[in-house]
């Protein structure tokens, strides 16, 4: 399957299950992870305190903070990476990509949604198939490191793996073209795993909005409990999805384009119906999106924080994805930097806690409570 696959470009540095959906996230502290082994690749010199960060003093409150409310992580390249590695172990460290289990331990990931988009131009006419090998290869990789690794398919799932000292794998997003415009398709994904779609790029997701058959993908979605990304999508079509959809939708990889004129990120009129929505912008670590700087990607976080509200943002760290990170945010061992940046600016405690953590786990509590109260209904027609 390798062959069909391009050189992927190095990047570069520029609650419980049970409660209920509407209840407020919990800020329990959960136990942290091991503490990271000691780096035997790419040894540094020891950095100097960063800026607005007197003695390291903040830097020591945000690993502290993150080892209590851990990042979720709203988007990561990393199956795709692996593809392009002839041979890995990420419990002992990869030095050619950005995310590997001694990184995630450093910057305190909890978990982590992996991307099974295609890149650009893959998968003409073979979306479905290209999608289920990348379905297939994200789930050997995590049985491959189970000591590090676990595949999770609910908020519940992601509290035990939690507790167990693993980081949780959500698998999703795929892009809408999988489908093959056909239900059973996303029945079959959906049980193999799948968790979020990205609705774009197809007949009935474009910039017409959503058909009658977009809206039953939607409906169907509902059911089965896969969320609705629609990062890069059309207004028409994210509004309608946001007024349709009984569970929140997530923005995985949006910023505010009130900042930075970016076509995937959101004007603030999007961002105020996402956030009456209860939905989710996912703010990425992308140069070109956000910014070069620490401080550009938290001015993003302060404004979709105003703007949509302090329940409708989180991280998409967008590692082994291809794209130019900010300086100083350069792998996934960096969520400390910009949680210090945070702290620096007046964040509180409960607010990083729902940045970090608590939002993603209302997402996915109800997508699972959606899911439940819906499984009376018989499945639609292919």
């Amino acid at each position: 399957m390798a062959d069909l696959q391009p050189d992927m470009p190095r990047t570069a540095e520029a609650g419980e299950d049970d409660a209920p959906p509407d209840a407020p996230p919990s800020l329990t502290t959960l136990p942290a992870l091991p503490a990271p082994p000691a780096r035997s690749l790419r040894q540094e010199e020891p950095r100097a305190p960063e800026p607005h960060t007197p003695g390291g003093v903040l830097l020591d409150q945000a690993h502290a903070l993150l080892a209590a409310h851990p990042v979720a992580d709203g988007y990561s390249g990393l199956p795709w990476a692996l593809r392009q590695q002839p041979r890995y172990d990420l419990e002992q460290g990869e030095a050619t990509i950005d995310t590997d289990l001694p990184r995630m331990r450093e910057g305190h990931v909890g978990a982590l949604f992996w991307s099974l988009h295609l890149h650009d131009g893959s998968g003409a006419g073979r979306a479905t198939a290209l999608t289920l090998e990348q379905l297939d290869h994200a789930r050997s990789v995590i049985e491959s490191h189970p000591d590090g690794l676990r595949l999770v398919r609910s908020a519940g799932q992601v509290i035990d793996a939690r507790n167990c000292g693993r980081v949780s794998v959500v698998l999703g997003p795929a892009h809408a073209t999988a489908l093959d415009d056909s239900l059973g398709v996303l029945r079959i994904l959906c049980a193999l795993g799948l968790r979020v779609l990205t609705l774009t790029g197809t007949a009935w997701a474009g910039e017409g909005g959503l058909t009658r058959f977009g809206e039953e993908v939607v409906r169907e979605m509902n059911r089965l409990g896969v969320l609705a990304d629609v990062s890069g999508a059309p207004e028409t079509t994210a509004e309608r999805v946001f007024a349709l959809s009984r569970t929140p939708v997530l923005c995985s990889r949006s910023a505010a384009r009130a900042l930075r004129p970016h076509p995937a990120n959101l004007p603030d009129e999007l961002l105020a119906a996402l956030g009456a929505a209860r939905g989710l912008c996912m703010v990425p670590l992308i140069a070109e999106q956000t910014g070069p700087t620490v401080q550009d990607v938290a001015d993003h976080l302060d404004h979709v924080r105003e703007v949509a509200g302090p329940e409708s943002v989180a991280l998409s760290g967008t590692y082994d994805s291809g794209v130019v990170h900010p300086r100083d945010l350069a792998d996934a061992s960096r969520y400390p930097h910009l949680i210090a940046e945070l702290l620096r600016r007046g964040w509180s405690e409960p607010e990083l806690a729902l940045l970090t953590w608590g939002n993603v786990q209302r997402v996915l509590r109800s997508a699972d409570f959606a899911a439940r109260a819906a499984q009376h209904r018989r499945p639609d027609p292919l």
